[in-house]
């Protein structure tokens, strides 16, 4: 598909095609190698989760929690020695230590499954004498070793308060779009939700993150910036298609691609921006002080967020412009807008190219002025002798 005003764009740098917005990039024309790419990769997401499933967190599944002190005799612990005097404690690895808190409140947190009282005594043991943690007056003491169950109770509590404020925001989009914008619109968007949900979830299960309580938040929290951006999108969609059919300029896939590539330069610097804070949480959060929940909520809003800019410019439009050439009239506008360009490149050629067949209404108007005489003009034409009334 080839956008009028594109020829002179091919010699111009991405850059600058970019940012003057003038439907250079023919994204909606190219839609089917989108829906391949896009579908596979969904595919592979749902295939991951059905059949590998997700690595649980002990807040879903249940299990034990150990938490003591980030310093001991020695100096600073490092979790790979706390990780090494479990697994002499028990045989087995740990499934996270991680550090968190920031520092004279800095401690080291162990998650595993569900320990028996000989085993849990045995670890703090082991982690007493290897380690030698302090506490608050700078002696070692294995009593600020503490443990507690966990149980998975919780984590199903807020799977279940998810998935329900899911269907809720589910809903309310749908009605929001079909009254705002049209059902179509609403149709397309749900879509490129649905799909950015599967993505990021699937994602998870492919690579192996853990999934916890937070993981669940942060994958709410992206279908508003995924919505957001297929907004500005399909705004400028209804812009530039108002009043499309009494013209023969574009057709709807034309103007539809017109919109997506003016909005491109917006999705992406919106993208960026909304990106550095999370990679401020994955750094400083996650990296630096050790608080393994950022690093989880940072995460899922990492991938959710490239997803949805993925989405709203390759699937959400793209969905639309093939769910509106459904209809009848957006079909014979488009035969329209292309005879009326054969013609034009007809005549550009010097080729003899036959008067356009009159409309209806120049047909009824010919035929009005056939059926009445003309009347002649000036004092000649007047019948002498007689006064005009």
């Amino acid at each position: 598909m080839t956008t009028p005003g594109t020829e002179g764009a091919r010699h111009e740098s991405v850059f600058h095609r970019l940012y003057v917005g003038t439907g250079a990039f023919d994204i909606v024309g190219k839609r089917a190698r989108w829906y391949v790419a896009l579908g596979l990769l969904v595919l592979v997401c749902l295939g991951s989760i059905g059949f590998k499933g997700f690595n649980l967190g002990i807040d879903f599944e249940g299990g034990t929690k150990l938490q003591m002190p980030a310093v001991g005799a020695q100096g600073p612990i490092e979790t790979d020695e706390v990780q090494e005097a479990f697994r002499e404690a028990v045989g087995h690895p740990a499934e996270t230590v991680q550090v968190v808190g920031s520092g004279d409140s800095q401690s080291i947190q162990i998650r595993t499954e569900t320990l028996t009282p000989d085993q849990v005594a045995a670890v703090k043991q082991e982690l007493f004498t290897q380690l030698q943690p302090l506490d608050a007056q700078g002696q070692p003491n294995q009593q600020v070793i503490s443990d507690s169950a966990v149980s998975g109770t919780w984590g199903g509590e807020i799977t279940q308060q998810a998935l329900i404020a899911l269907g809720v925001f589910l809903v309310l989009v749908t009605v929001f779009l079909a009254f705002y914008f049209e059902k179509w619109m609403a149709v397309a968007a749900l879509i490129a939700l649905l799909h950015d949900v599967v993505v990021t979830a699937g994602l998870y299960s492919l690579i192996g993150f853990e999934v916890t309580p937070s993981t669940v938040i942060g994958l709410l929290t992206i279908l508003g910036f995924s919505l957001y951006d297929t907004v500005v999108v399909f705004d400028k969609v209804k812009e530039n298609t108002r009043g499309l059919l009494g013209l023969t300029r574009r057709t709807y896939p034309e103007a539809a691609n017109l919109a997506v590539n003016q909005t491109l330069m917006r999705s992406i610097n919106t993208s960026v921006i909304a990106l550095l804070p999370v990679a401020g949480l994955l750094v400083v959060g996650a990296g630096l002080l050790g608080v393994g929940m950022l690093r989880d909520l940072a995460l899922v809003q990492a991938i959710g967020m490239l997803a949805g800019v993925v989405s709203s410019v390759l699937l959400a439009t793209p969905l639309l412009v093939d769910l509106k050439m459904r209809e009848p009239k957006y079909r014979e506008h488009a035969a329209k807008v292309q005879q009326r360009r054969e013609r034009a490149q007809a005549k550009a050629a010097g080729e003899d190219v036959p008067e356009e067949a009159p409309t209806k209404q120049a047909v009824t108007a010919g035929a009005g002025s056939a059926r009445r005489p003309s009347r002649p003009s000036g004092k000649a034409g007047r019948p002498s002798g007689k006064r005009r009334r």
